[in-house]
């Protein structure tokens, strides 16, 4: 794949991004190095190379779920600024 101007560009208006054109060249030859740099990886033999599922050999192991102690409506809410006897009131967002 070729990195031309027109293709830096096209990522910068996907991107929303204005670009001088010095960056435009500076980003041009940072994006045709990377692509050089996933080349050379695709030359490396990773036949029988087992997919790396956790960075470390110990496994993520989750606690067991337990019942315990649960607060209650009338708690949980008890301490809430503004609600409506079942639900938290807040500001709307949209």
């Amino acid at each position: 794949m070729t990195v031309d101007d027109a293709l830096v560009l096209r990522l910068a208006d996907l991107a929303k991004l204005e670009l001088p054109e010095a960056r435009v060249q500076q980003l041009r030859g940072d994006l045709t190095r990377i692509l050089d740099m996933v080349e050379k990886l695709n030359e490396l033999d990773l036949d029988g190379v087992e997919p790396l599922r956790y960075v470390t050999e110990v496994e993520r192991v989750l606690r067991p779920d337990r019942v315990g102690e649960h607060l209650d409506r009338e708690r949980a809410l008890s301490n809430a600024p503004d609600h409506d006897g079942a639900f938290f009131r807040v500001p709307r967002v949209i």
